[in-house]
C-alpha cells in the first residue's frame, strides 16, 4: 500500500524552481531517506508533506487522498513532522512540551486520558528522556531537546513520520538508537539525512535529489555509488559492503573534492 505519494511536485519561490516534478512514493512501513546536497531541495518538499508550503504544481497524496482535501486536523492525526526549526521558545516541562503531540486527538482543553499520559511516558522512556520529565525545555542540551522534540512526534501516533534532519545535536548513541527506532516502528518515514552511511543503514530506499530534481532512487546498494558521489555531491569516495550486514558504506577522500555540475567552485 502507498502511504505517501509526491506526484511530479513542483516548488517555485520569488522565480526561482526549488523542486521540479519530484515523483517519490513512500509504502507502508516504509523507511525512505530524501538526500542530496545543501540546496537541493530536500527540505522544501518535506515542507510540502506537513503542510508549511502549497506546491506550486503537482499534488501530495496521503493513503490515495489528495493532501489540501483533507481538513489540517485530519492531516495532523496522520502526519506527524519533526523539522529542523523545531523548537521550544516557552520554557515549559519536558512532559508538557511531549503532551502537546496529542493536540490533534483533543478538543478544546480536554485533558490527557490515563492511556495519553502512558503513551507520554512510554515515548520518553524510548527517547531517554523520562528522567528529565519535570525540566524546563530551555534548560537543556541541544541533543536533550532534540529527542523531546522526537518523543513529542511520536506520541501524535501518526501513519507517517516526516523528519528532516532528525538525529542533528545527537550524539552518536542517540543517532544509532534513534534510526533502530525507526527501522522497528512499522511506520511509514520520509527522512532527510546528511550521514550517508546512517541513510544507507536505516533506510529501505534512497532517493537521491540535485538541483530540485530527483536523479536517482532504490535500495541503499543501488543507488550509493562512486559515480553518483561525484556528480550529485561532488566527492571522490569509495563505496564498500559492511563486513558484516552487506549494507555499502562510503569511505570518503579527504584529500579530493570535485566541482558539481551547476555549482560554483
Amino acid at each position: 500500500m502507498t502511504r505517501l505519494l509526491l506526484d511530479d511536485l513542483s516548488v517555485s519561490i520569488d522565480g526561482a524552481a526549488i523542486v521540479n516534478e519530484l515523483a517519490l512514493a513512500v509504502g507502508d512501513g516504509e523507511v525512505v531517506g530524501l538526500v542530496g546536497p545543501n540546496g537541493s531541495g530536500k527540505t522544501t518538499a518535506l515542507r510540502c508533506v506537513y503542510r508549511a508550503l502549497r506546491p506550486s504544481d503537482g499534488a501530495v497524496w496521503i493513503d490515495g487522498q489528495e493532501l489540501t482535501r483533507m481538513p489540517l486536523r485530519d492531516s495532523a492525526r496522520v502526519i506527524a513532522a519533526l523539522t529542523q526549526e523545531g523548537r521550544a521558545d516557552l520554557d515549559f516541562t519536558v512532559e508538557e512540551v511531549i503532551a502537546l503531540g496529542r493536540a490533534p486527538h483533543l478538543r478544546g482543553n480536554q485533558a490527557l486520558s490515563v492511556r495519553e499520559r502512558e503513551l507520554c511516558r512510554e515515548a520518553m522512556a524510548r527517547m531517554e528522556v523520562l528522567h528529565l520529565a519535570e525540566r524546563g525545555v530551555l534548560s537543556l542540551s541541544g541533543g536533550e531537546r532534540q529527542r523531546v522534540l522526537v518523543a513529542r512526534v511520536l506520541v501524535q501516533e501518526p501513519r507517517l513520520l516526516v523528519l528532516d534532519e532528525p538525529t542533528n545535536h545527537l550524539d552518536l548513541h542517540h543517532q544509532i538508537r534513534l534510526l533502530s527506532m525507526l527501522r522497528g516502528a512499522g511506520l511509514s518515514v520520509l527522512v532527510t539525512l546528511h550521514d550517508l552511511n546512517l541513510a544507507a543503514s536505516a533506510c529501505d530506499r534512497l532517493a537521491v535529489l540535485s538541483h530540485g530534481a530527483l536523479v536517482a532512487c532504490g535500495p541503499p546498494a543501488e543507488v550509493l555509488t562512486e559515480e553518483l558521489l561525484r556528480e550529485a555531491f561532488g566527492v571522490e569516495a569509495s563505496v564498500v559492503p559492511h563486513p558484516f550486514t552487506g549494507v555499502p558504506q562510503v569511505l570518503y577522500d579527504l584529500g579530493t573534492a570535485t566541482t558539481m555540475k551547476g555549482n560554483p567552485k
